[in-house]
């Protein structure tokens, strides 16, 4: 059974969306038969990426909001991590255009690491306070995870997987993506937004039931 992700490795519900999807996947009894694949999907491809401009202002000013509700949504998103073990530094988040992430995973993903890549990029945005459009940190975690570094520098001084992220989000258009983290099992059904893993699992259930009637 193939699971698609459709994510922004600057969206913190993905983040959230990864993991209680992946808590689902361990009271799923077919889990060792279920194949990953992480699509790209940009949320602001016009985003300039900026490591002096406040995370807080800039939150401010494109939602129209003011500085005690932004710090409102800030906690709510925070708390939600706490919940399924992650440690969010909103704030110190660096403001990051993700194109050059997105295609570090394409990358990851022609050598089938790309869950390994994801999980390092969502901890490094949110965690860690790195710049994900920094050609230094996209060539460290791409080492984390096993990569060459001759083959991200490579990458890097070249357009390589820029259509394969381009792709993605067309298929996502496509397919009427609207937002992310969005979940698609075996291309029957579909999971929007970091649901409860309950609803995960359930889904993996139907998902499954249908694939072996078949």
């Amino acid at each position: 059974m193939k699971v698609k992700i459709w994510s922004d490795v600057r969206c913190p519900f993905c983040y959230i969306g990864k993991k209680k999807f992946e808590n689902a996947l361990v009271d799923f009894s077919g889990k060792d038969q279920v194949e990953i694949e992480w699509k790209s999907y940009q949320l602001d491809s016009t985003l300039k990426t900026d490591p002096n401009l406040n995370t807080l202002e800039y939150f401010m000013k494109v939602k129209n909001i003011s500085e005690s509700q932004a710090r409102d949504m800030f906690k709510g998103a925070t708390q939600m991590a706490e919940e399924v073990g992650l440690d969010f530094n909103l704030e110190g988040s660096v403001l990051a255009n993700s194109f050059m992430a997105h295609r570090l995973i394409q990358l990851a993903k022609s050598k089938e690491v790309d869950n390994e890549a994801e999980e390092a990029l969502f901890k490094a945005h949110f965690t860690e306070g790195k710049n994900i459009d920094d050609p230094k940190v996209i060539e460290e975690i791409a080492t984390s995870v096993g990569i060459n570094s001759n083959e991200v520098k490579d990458m890097l001084a070249s357009d390589a997987f820029s259509y394969e992220v381009k792709q993605d989000e067309m298929e996502a258009r496509n397919i009427g993506v609207r937002g992310v983290p969005f979940f698609v099992f075996d291309d029957k059904f579909a999971i929007s937004g970091a649901q409860p893993s309950e609803v995960f699992l359930q889904t993996l259930q139907k998902a499954w039931e249908e694939l072996e009637t078949n």
